[in-house]
């Protein structure tokens, strides 16, 4: 039964979606900053970075995969972030963990 664990997933989800508030709050997607696609970059860097360890250590299987992206996904939409961004990061974010997970 450890297959529907989710225990772990849920909480890298919400650490996810916290680490977008506080690095990217959904108000500066909208504004003309020069600055903002080198944030969106190192945000981009160091949650790839966290998520690519947390794949090699929990190896999650496909119904986990599925539901981080999906947590991810409603988390931020519940953030108010914009329905496309968080479409694309969350499919993002599970291709990467899928892509670091079989690589073994």
């Amino acid at each position: 039964m450890k297959w529907f664990e989710t225990k772990e997933v849920d909480s890298f989800a919400q650490w996810v979606v916290n680490e977008l508030l506080q690095r990217l709050p959904p108000a500066t997607l909208e504004t003309d900053d020069r600055k903002l696609p080198d944030r969106i970059r190192r945000m981009n860097d160091f949650i790839s970075g966290r998520a690519t360890s947390f794949a090699a250590e929990q190896r999650p299987n496909f119904y986990k995969r599925a539901r981080l992206a999906n947590k991810v996904k409603w988390g931020m939409r519940e953030a108010g972030y914009i329905a496309k961004f968080a479409d694309i990061f969350s499919y993002e974010l599970a291709t990467l963990v899928t892509v670091t997970t079989r690589r073994r």
